[in-house]
């Protein structure tokens, strides 16, 4: 797919770093944003605001402690923000070969979801926990940004909520109590990056900060989930067990804040 077309707002900066290279539209995302996928650079076109801003700055803040791209330019500029960033070395977790193999694919991203838990998130430039996060839903639900089409096929209907703003209502009245660690903020299989046997980087930083770590359990067990069904039409794949994921964590799971996040991020 042609991209040029993306290019002709882009800030006059931007251009010679680009290097002339040919890029491919990156059709995997479910965000706003448009990604520019080029041999050695990737340009993530967003629209400007708070997660574009957090991105960028945890990027920065990340590099030197995890796997992340870095970062080659950024700018606001017309209603836009310009993030310029090195391609990430590897294949996505979703990658059918990865997804045909659980015994590496799920102990990586148990792997992955540990390394960001051991970074010290004392000086993290930003917060992105529970209250803030029901902030961003009720703002999204209430100017209608919602829709219920992309929704998991239990959130709604006779046996889940009549709409978001009763969903809305059940997430601020089940607050669950917080285990803080530094969380990626959307921990699911295309935004983390394998190579051989590690984790060779993390992508879309917009909702990192300090949260919850079971906001990225949950997010990864879903994602686990959806892909061993086929959920948004793809193959699926039989032998992929998401529960797996909480033996290879070591962890005994808490089934109540694994529905509450998978429920809030249906908000998001």
């Amino acid at each position: 797919m042609n991209t040029d077309h993306l290019l002709q707002s882009a800030p006059a900066a931007l251009l010679p770093l680009l290097e002339n290279q040919s890029g491919e539209l990156d059709l995997v995302g479910r965000s706003a944003a448009n990604v520019i996928c080029m041999p050695r650079q990737v340009l993530k076109i967003a629209p400007a605001g708070d997660e574009a801003r957090r991105e960028a700055r945890m990027l920065g803040w990340l590099s030197g402690k995890l796997p992340v791209p870095e970062v080659l330019f950024w700018q606001e500029y017309g209603g836009q923000s310009w993030l310029l960033m090195s391609r990430l070395p590897g294949e996505m977790a979703c990658h059918p070969a990865d997804l045909t193999r659980p015994e590496r694919l799920i102990p990586l991203l148990a792997q992955g979801l540990k390394a960001l838990w051991e970074v010290d998130p004392r000086d993290c430039p930003d917060g992105f926990g529970l209250e803030a996060r029901l902030l961003l839903a009720e703002h999204q639900v209430n100017t209608g940004q919602v829709t219920q089409v992309d929704a998991q096929p239990e959130t709604y209907g006779p046996e889940g909520f009549s709409d978001p703003k009763a969903l809305l209502a059940w997430l601020k009245d089940h607050r669950p109590p917080m285990d803080p660690a530094l969380s990626h903020g959307d921990f699911c299989l295309p935004n983390l990056f394998l190579q051989g046997e590690r984790v060779s980087g993390y992508l879309d930083l917009g909702m990192c900060g300090v949260a919850d770590r079971y906001q990225d359990i949950a997010l990864c067990y879903r994602s686990l989930k959806n892909n061993a069904s086929g959920v948004y039409g793809g193959p699926g794949c039989a032998g992929l067990r998401p529960k797996a994921l909480f033996e290879a964590l070591g962890l005994a799971p808490d089934w109540e804040k694994v529905r509450y996040y998978i429920l809030l991020d249906e908000l998001m």
